[in-house]
């Protein structure tokens, strides 16, 4: 029987990757007085509710998910969170 699951999935730039976004957040952050802040990297956060047989297939279809469509796998890295999702 097919388990419901949630996964939360984040998406971030390489770190050898420039990030002006980031850049722009972190002067601007600056120029508000907040000096502290070393560094701002911008990425994409991604909730889903999925089915699958098993935790190990939900993974399986994430990381092709991932791969294919939510990340540039040249430019970002991901990763995620999975939990199962009790039945109502």
């Amino acid at each position: 029987m097919a388990q419901t699951y949630q996964a939360q999935i984040y998406v971030t730039l390489r770190p050898s990757v420039l990030d002006p976004a980031g850049t722009a957040v972190q002067s601007g952050l600056k120029h508000m007085g907040y000096e502290n802040v070393d560094s701002v990297r911008i990425g994409k956060f991604v909730e889903m509710t999925l089915t699958a047989d098993n935790e190990a297939a939900a993974k399986e279809q994430l990381d092709k998910v991932c791969d294919q469509l939510l990340a540039n796998p040249v430019i970002e890295n991901y990763r995620f969170e999975l939990k199962e999702v009790a039945a109502v």
